[in-house]
């Protein structure tokens, strides 16, 4: 049936509220409040009611979001200022990292932090200066478009809204635009686009290159590892020696006479659980001597550990305390001291471990058997595992790339190329490949990788097993983790300059020179700190300030975000980690560049060696059921006996204890004396005065790792004005990590 007609009225006769004719609509809408009827009798009051009262709905509705927004406001000011007070007591609390008399406070150091503090002052005044072009509306385009090449010469320097100018608006005058600061701004235009541009654009397109090359290399080791994973390839040895009887000595068991050595300087915090460690290693009595080579000048802790070692000594183990009175040659000369002894001949292989490492009781059992029937083999090398990987993100860190570095790269290169760098623990040598390429050498403090390369060139092979791990401890406070990494840095470097002779004179094959020094040497230790540290920590920000020299998107984001992917694979459990991974690894190239400058060039104290410091944390329970489940799952396991730490002398530790709580005894009874004698002199009685807790030694704060910080964040605020979304976001997180690792808020908390 057919709606009836519809009468409608002229518009006047609305407003004039006449009578009008028709059929009601009404519109019921999910709300409740939402009735409405359309073109029907009476809709005139209804508006009229509803229009006021959709007023007052309205209103209070933008009251409501207008205290939410003012809340919100609050919150982030409340939060922005904390962070500030926050930041403001670490600074004044901390203490100058730079200038405490180590490796990093060299006059290289110094040359390296004024760089950057020119580098931020210049970042300032240009971000000032193009903010204020930005407000003026001085942006010019690269190329005049076509329709605008007729214009004169002084108008083309307009800014182009200026150029179409509607019919109601003027041209401005002369004087207007053109003052000595525009002047000076489109000079600045016109240099940095002819001279500037170009320089940064053939910098970053070498440093693109060199990163390209690395991708590959890095790619290149991953698939070598999928397939030695795939193919199930791995160093295979004569373990018949397991099923023999240790105190059968006379049988067929292979148990050939060995050294171990353990190299210590002043770690009392980790010295009983490695002694205790290594005292239990399943081997036959009279076919081991253990070597305490300690370097320690704390006499408390000379004591301590000689105790240690005379308490196993009591207990049938064939353990000895040598101390040296000068610490000459550090580690390598610690070590080339012991090996000089009459005694160590009579043994055909040695064994290290440094002062924080906990090997399993079957460590000999599945690493010396690698030399039964292969007279070239020089070395054996274990893996490292880490007891307190999770305790911190810094050591979570950590574990991603040394995880990386032993599963991908030395056991890529012991399979396929049998040699990689020698760890300088965890391994076992056969005494004459040390012998023959020269002993221990003091001339770099990584005389581990020097005695690596050098029996290299002399022929010897090296194996790297992957499945036999030794516990030991990450450096848990970024000052400590920051002074290894910059032995680790710049001594591969004093190494390539000193051996680079050598290499070119042996008698190995060209491919093996080759990849000795283009691959372990230049590409690993040298290109990859140089373009990591120049192209995002020199060349990006500079960028964004010459926007004419621009850096790809994937060079940015996409290669890197793959690298790190890669990089985290051997330890997936890591993988939430993967972008504090990437900023990490850029913030440390700093430290790792600085290194290696002054590694090659022989700049500031690059030959002084730092003890790492240590938390002395112990095997956990869960770390001890992992090795033996691993243990168990082996074809032929050795019977592991039960891990026990070992505890030190009660006498000696005491005495310790006690010297140090009558020393502490004697200063708070001086400390009463001068109070009691300042308060008789006094006239009048002092104010009571809070007394603090015992100090603790303050956080650092880092002075290159805040100059960059503050320096990328400018140049995140200089994308803004570009609208470049990408590059503000990474430039912005790049210039928090700095910031974070700055103010030493990454790694241990100390105050």
């Amino acid at each position: 049936m057919a709606p009836p007609p519809r009468t409608y009225m002229p518009e006047s006769s609305w407003w004039g509220k006449e009578e009008q004719h028709g059929t009601p609509v009404v519109v019921k809408m999910d709300s409740p409040y939402s009735l409405v009827e359309i073109d029907g009798p009476g809709m005139a009051a209804a508006a009229e009611k509803a229009r006021g009262k959709n007023a007052k709905q309205l209103t209070w509705v933008l009251l409501l979001r207008a205290h939410r927004a003012v809340g919100c406001v609050a919150w982030l000011a409340a939060g922005f200022w904390a962070l500030l007070g926050a930041v403001n007591r670490r600074v004044r609390r901390s203490r100058d990292a730079d200038a405490e008399p180590d490796a990093e406070a060299s006059g290289r150091g110094r040359a390296m932090l004024g760089f950057l503090r020119a580098f931020l002052v210049i970042s300032l005044a240009m971000l000032a200066f193009e903010t204020v072009a930005y407000l003026k509306g001085w942006h010019f385009p690269q190329q005049l478009p076509e329709h605008l090449q007729h214009l004169p010469e002084h108008l083309r320097h307009l800014p182009e809204n200026l150029r179409q100018l509607p019919e109601h608006f003027r041209m401005p005058e002369k004087q207007e635009i053109e003052g000595w600061l525009h002047r000076a701004y489109v000079g600045w235009l016109a240099f940095r686009t002819d001279y500037i541009s170009w320089a940064i654009q053939k910098l970053s397109s070498f440093c693109i290159a060199l990163f390209m090359v690395q991708s590959v290399d890095r790619i290149v080791l991953c698939l070598g590892c999928f397939w030695i994973k795939l193919r199930g390839i791995k160093p295979r040895a004569d373990t018949s020696m397991s099923s023999m009887a240790t105190d059968d000595v006379e049988s067929d068991g292979y148990f050939p006479m060995v050294l171990i050595q353990m190299p210590m300087c002043n770690e009392k915090e980790v010295y009983e659980a490695s002694i205790s460690h290594v005292c239990q290693i399943d081997w036959p009595r009279e076919r081991m001597l253990v070597q305490v080579l300690d370097d320690s000048d704390d006499q408390a802790c000379q004591m301590l550990i000689r105790a240690e070692v005379t308490k196993w000594s009591q207990r049938g183990v064939n353990i000895l305390y040598r101390h040296r009175l000068a610490r000459t040659g550090y580690k390598a000369g610690n070590l080339m001291s012991a090996m000089s002894c009459d005694y160590v001949r009579r043994y055909e292989f040695v064994a290290i471990f440094d002062a924080d490492f906990q090997p399993n009781p079957d460590f000999l059992k599945l690493t010396v058997p690698h030399f039964k029937g292969n007279p070239e083999v020089g070395l054996v090398q274990a893996r490292w595992s880490f007891v307190n990987k999770d305790e911190n993100l810094l050591t979570r860190l950590q574990n991603i790339n040394l995880c990386f570095h032993f599963e991908v790269e030395q056991q890529v290169n012991g399979v396929y190329l049998n040699f990689f760098g020698f760890n300088g623990t965890a391994g076992v040598w056969r005494i004459k490949a040390l012998e023959d390429s020269g002993g221990w050498m003091e001339r770099t403090t990584v005389e581990d990788m020097d005695i690596a390369v050098r029996a290299h060139l002399n022929g010897w092979k090296f194996i790297f097993l992957n499945d036999v791990k030794v516990l030991c401890e990450l450096p848990e406070s970024y000052q400590a983790y920051r002074k290894q990494q910059h032995r680790w840095h710049s001594g591969p470097m004093q190494l390539f300059r000193l051996c680079l002779p050598a290499v070119f004179k042996s008698k190995i094959s060209m491919w093996k020179k080759a990849n000795l020094v283009m691959l372990f040497f230049l590409l690993r230790k040298l290109i990859l700190p140089f373009y990591s540290f120049t192209l995002f920590c020199v060349i990006l920000p500079l960028t964004m300030f010459v926007p004419e020299a621009d850096l790809p998107i994937w060079v940015i984001c996409y290669v890197p975000m793959i690298m790190s992917v890669l990089n985290i694979l051997p330890a997936p459990k890591s993988f939430p980690f993967v972008i504090p991974y990437l900023l990490f690894e850029n913030t440390m190239s700093v430290i790792k560049f600085n290194a290696m400058v002054s590694g090659l060039f022989q700049l500031g104290s690059s030959y002084e060696w730092v003890v790492t410091k240590k938390a002395g944390r112990t095997s956990s329970e869960s770390d001890i059921l992992a090795l033996q489940a691993e243990a168990d799952a082996r074809s032929s396991p050795p019977t592991a006996a039960k891990l026990v730490r070992g505890v030190s002398e009660g006498g000696l530790k005491e005495w310790g204890r006690l010297k140090e709580h009558e020393e502490w005894a004697k200063l708070q009874q001086e400390k009463k004396e001068q109070d009691a004698a300042t308060l008789s002199s006094s006239p009048a009685p002092a104010t009571p005065v809070k007394k603090s807790k015992a100090a603790k030694a303050p956080n650092r704060i880092f002075k290159k790792e805040l100059a960059l910080a503050f320096l990328l964040l400018t140049a995140a605020a200089r994308s803004l004005l570009s609208a470049q979304g990408l590059h503000f976001y990474f430039l912005l997180f790049q210039g928090v990590s700095f910031l974070a690792v700055g103010l030493d808020l990454i790694g241990e908390q100390v105050s």
